[in-house]
């Protein structure tokens, strides 16, 4: 039995959890929104008494692995429609910043022009200083793929440390040309 699988999930109040169990889809409502996943038709979810159970039908491999993953994807629907989630990325490098123009990010990061993003819809990004940003959002997976492809626009390179990194994010420096050595 999977541990993580057969724990229950627990639905905090305020929030309101439907399962569809023709396609398997979940809707979880809450405070911060509302996620909508389908889940894989062997695994069947069950709501009673304010709990979500995750059940398999077989000890096969492939069950095994979508009772533990199930279960996960669910305390983070529930999660993130309650307190949500964010990531914070930070940008070192003189000159390099960011704003925001109406719902836009723009990024000066050393290109010979700025570089605008524009989030998914449930998503939201906040610039409290010229060289952080968060991503915020209801959805784990789309904050983390947003953060992501913002941090590909410039990653920190490891000479100077210049680009985009997440906050707490160790780049690993290296070091400069060594100088030429004198023949005798």
């Amino acid at each position: 039995m999977s541990r993580i699988g057969k724990m229950p999930v627990v639905i905090p109040s305020g929030v309101e959890v439907t399962v569809d169990g023709n396609t398997n889809t979940v809707r979880v409502k809450g405070p911060k929104g509302e996620l909508t996943r389908r889940f894989h038709p062997d695994m069947r979810i069950v709501v009673e008494d304010g709990r979500v159970r995750v059940e398999r039908p077989s000890d096969e491999k492939e069950h095994r692995a979508l009772h533990g993953l199930t279960r996960a994807l669910i305390a983070n629907m529930m999660h993130g429609v309650t307190a949500g989630y964010e990531r914070t990325l930070e940008i070192a490098g003189v000159g390099y910043r960011a704003a925001r123009q109406g719902n836009k990010l723009v990024l000066t990061v050393g290109f010979s022009h700025p570089v605008e993003i524009e989030p998914p819809a449930g998503i939201e990004i906040e610039v409290p200083s010229p060289n952080r940003l968060t991503v915020k959002g209801a959805d784990k997976e789309l904050v983390g793929q947003v953060a992501a492809l913002i941090r590909a626009v410039r990653p920190a390179e490891p000479y100077l440390g210049k680009g985009i990194s997440y906050e707490g994010e160790h780049i690993r420096r290296k070091a400069g040309k060594a100088g030429k050595v004198a023949k005798k």
